[in-house]
C-alpha cells in the first residue's frame, strides 16, 4: 500500500509540475476549438474531459465556462453538471480503491480522526452538499478526500450533483455570453471582465462559506463527544 501512495504522490507532484510547464491552457483551446465541431457528439465529448480534469486534478473552470459558450446556458449546464459529477465520481472511486484501506489502518489510532470519519458516513449527505455549495472548497482535491471517508457512493454522486449545480450554472451562463474560445480561457483564468454578477456570487459566497464553516465543526465536535466515552481507557 505504501509503495502505490508513493506512486500516487508522484503523479500528483509530476502533474502539478506540468501545469506550470506545459502551455496547457492553448493545447486546451484548441481542444476546445475542435469540441465546438463535433455537432451532437460535442457534449459528450466535453463530458469526458472532466473525468479527465477531474482524475488529473486539471482545474475543470475552463471547460464549464465552454460549456456555455459553446452549447448555451441550458444543453451547456447539463453538460456541465452531469459531467462534473461523472468526473468527481471517477476520482472519488479513484481515492477509495487505492488508499482508504490505508487511511482506515492509520485513523484506528486517532480518536479525533476517527470521530471525523464517523461523522462522513453519518451525515454524509449533509457534508458533501455543504461543502461542494462553498465556492472556496479545493473542488478537484475533495474528490479523492472523500474517497478516503467512509460517506457512502450514492451520498456523494447526489450531494456533489446537486451542490455543485448552482456554481456549474454560474460559470456556464458566463460562458454562454462570451465571443470566442479566447475570451473563455481569459475568464475561466480569472482574467476577464469583473461585474456585477460575479461581485454577487462571491460576497454570497463567503456567507454560504462561514454557514458551511459552523455547521462542519459542530457534526464533528458532536461526533467527537459521541465516540470519545467508548474510547477513553478504563480505569484499573
Amino acid at each position: 500500500m505504501k509503495v502505490k501512495l508513493v506512486i500516487l504522490a508522484g503523479i500528483i507532484i509530476g502533474l502539478i509540475a506540468a501545469a506550470f510547464l506545459l502551455p496547457l491552457s492553448q493545447w486546451l483551446t484548441a481542444l476546445l476549438e475542435r469540441i465546438g465541431g463535433l455537432g451532437p457528439w460535442g457534449p459528450v465529448a466535453l463530458g469526458s474531459l472532466y473525468v479527465v480534469s477531474c482524475v488529473f486534478l486539471i482545474p475543470a473552470s475552463i471547460p464549464t465556462v465552454a460549456a456555455g459558450f459553446l452549447f448555451g446556458a441550458v444543453m451547456g449546464s447539463l453538460t456541465a453538471i452531469i459531467g462534473g459529477t461523472a468526473g468527481a465520481c471517477a476520482a472519488f472511486t479513484l481515492g477509495r480503491t487505492i488508499a482508504r484501506d490505508w487511511v482506515t489502518r492509520r485513523i484506528a489510532r486517532s480518536r479525533r480522526f476517527t470521530a471525523l470519519d464517523d461523522a462522513t458516513g453519518e451525515h454524509g449527505f449533509k457534508i458533501v452538499l455543504l461543502s461542494r455549495l462553498s465556492p472556496i472548497s479545493p473542488f478537484i482535491i475533495l474528490n479523492y478526500f472523500f474517497g478516503l471517508t467512509k460517506v457512502s457512493f450514492w451520498d456523494y454522486t447526489w450531494a456533489t450533483f446537486i451542490g455543485t449545480a448552482p456554481g456549474m450554472i454560474m460559470f456556464v451562463y458566463l460562458g454562454a455570453g462570451l465571443r470566442s474560445v479566447a475570451e473563455v480561457t481569459a475568464y475561466a483564468r480569472g482574467q476577464g471582465q469583473i461585474t456585477t454578477t460575479h461581485r454577487v456570487f462571491f460576497w454570497g459566497g463567503l456567507v454560504v462559506t462561514g454557514v458551511v464553516t459552523v455547521l462542519l465543526t459542530h457534526i464533528a465536535r458532536a461526533a467527537l463527544r459521541k465516540v470519545a466515552p467508548a474510547r477513553e481507557p478504563r480505569s484499573p
